[in-house]
């Protein structure tokens, strides 16, 4: 049997989920470090791979234990060379007592720096860590203005993509006559995605010069960004008395493709009103994958949302509820600064940020992020 009771942790849905105390840290080391072997033990019978359910479960449950396993064996030889030094500091030979001394301190910060990264990956993995990820951007308040950020927003987001080697693909789009879009939404393929985009969502305000404002005014404007994990056909629902398609004519501004068949495809899903439209491609078979695609991680937010609603009424996390509604961010042109309100952190680089390179912006959220989990974990 895999869960003992003196482990400390139970598996839901393939991901970890346990009570931290300080006072069992090694406990809880050595009783990972036993179910790790036993994980690698049912992986290696040939038998698993036959049930792919249980070899899904087995290779997260693997991938999320083994670093841990890792680091506990250098920290079980750590603890016997500290164990080793101190008594070595008792030694009657001066000189070998003073290198103990100085050798011992050096043990102890190294223990320290171990534990630190221990506690970090102790921290339960994001369920949606190895997911892709569909996002979306819609204008809000400013008019062509917002639209135009939308574009500067999707081109930030792809050359992001691009510099981490990820794939890109749009999946609907609505762009307006002066180069911006009322919305459009593409999807991101590649390792890690979901952590370095899930801290996009919500509303991102811009204050600049429209380069159509004669008296050099700065505007403020408005836009929404929301991140979906790309889910499959098996992890949501879909009824089809759910659902309405329809099928229209594809149209679009400055020379975008119009043809002359009803390749543009709207789904609505009934129960909960939302409406999903493609129409960038030309084949309706194709708008249709795509659109249900979309519809199923919105489908998949929406249950993930309640779920944590459920779980965290009494409290709001630090880095915020993900919520569109949230200003998140505000690109300030004039002073050359981004500010993120979540966690009163500013960069003064916004040419370099809006070419893609968000690096700086996404580590401080994520270490943010961290520190705010190992707090609630009292880890």
């Amino acid at each position: 049997m895999i869960l003992r009771q003196n482990l400390l942790c139970v598996f839901k849905d393939s991901v970890i989920f346990f009570a931290y105390n300080k006072v069992m840290f090694l406990e809880k080391l050595k009783s990972l470090n036993s179910l790790f072997e036993e994980v690698e033990k049912k992986l290696s019978n040939s038998s698993a791979v036959s049930n792919q359910e249980e070899y899904k479960k087995l290779t997260k449950q693997y991938s999320y234990l083994h670093p841990i396993a890792e680091k506990y064996i250098r920290y079980s030889k750590l603890l016997d060379d500290i164990k080793n030094t101190e008594k070595l500091k008792e030694s009657v030979d001066a000189e070998i007592k003073e290198i103990a001394f100085v050798e011992y301190d050096d043990l102890v910060e190294k223990q320290r720096k171990m534990e630190t990264e221990m506690k970090v990956l102790l921290i339960p993995p994001d369920p949606n860590e190895d997911k892709n990820i569909i996002v979306e951007i819609r204008a809000g308040t400013g008019g062509d203005e917002a639209a135009l950020f939308v574009g500067d927003l999707y081109r930030m987001y792809t050359r992001f993509t691009e510099r981490n080697g990820w794939k890109y693909e749009v999946l609907d789009s609505n762009p307006t006559g002066l180069g911006g879009y009322k919305e459009i939404v593409f999807e991101i393929n590649g390792s890690k995605v979901w952590r370095c985009f899930k801290f996009e969502r919500g509303a991102h305000r811009v204050q600049r010069i429209p380069e159509t404002e004669a008296s050099g005014r700065v505007h403020t404007s408005a836009v929404t960004v929301a991140v979906f994990p790309e889910v499959e056909e098996v992890d949501v629902e879909i009824k089809k008395e759910d659902l309405r398609i329809d099928t229209y004519r594809a149209s679009g501004a400055g020379g975008q493709h119009v043809n002359k068949t009803d390749s543009a495809v709207r789904i609505t899903h009934l129960p909960t009103g939302l409406v999903i439209a493609c129409q960038d491609e030309r084949s309706q078979i194709k708008n249709r994958a795509k659109a249900f695609k979309v519809l199923r991680a919105k489908l998949y937010e929406q249950r993930i949302l309640e779920s944590e609603k459920q779980l965290s009424d009494d409290r709001k996390q630090q880095i915020g509820s993900g919520d569109r509604s949230e200003k998140i961010r505000t690109y300030n042109f004039p002073q050359n600064r981004i500010t993120d309100h979540r966690i009163g952190y500013s960069v003064y680089n916004i040419a370099e940020v809006m070419d893609g390179d968000l690096s700086e912006l996404v580590n401080k959220l994520i270490e943010v992020d961290v520190e705010s989990k190992l707090k609630e974990s009292n880890v």
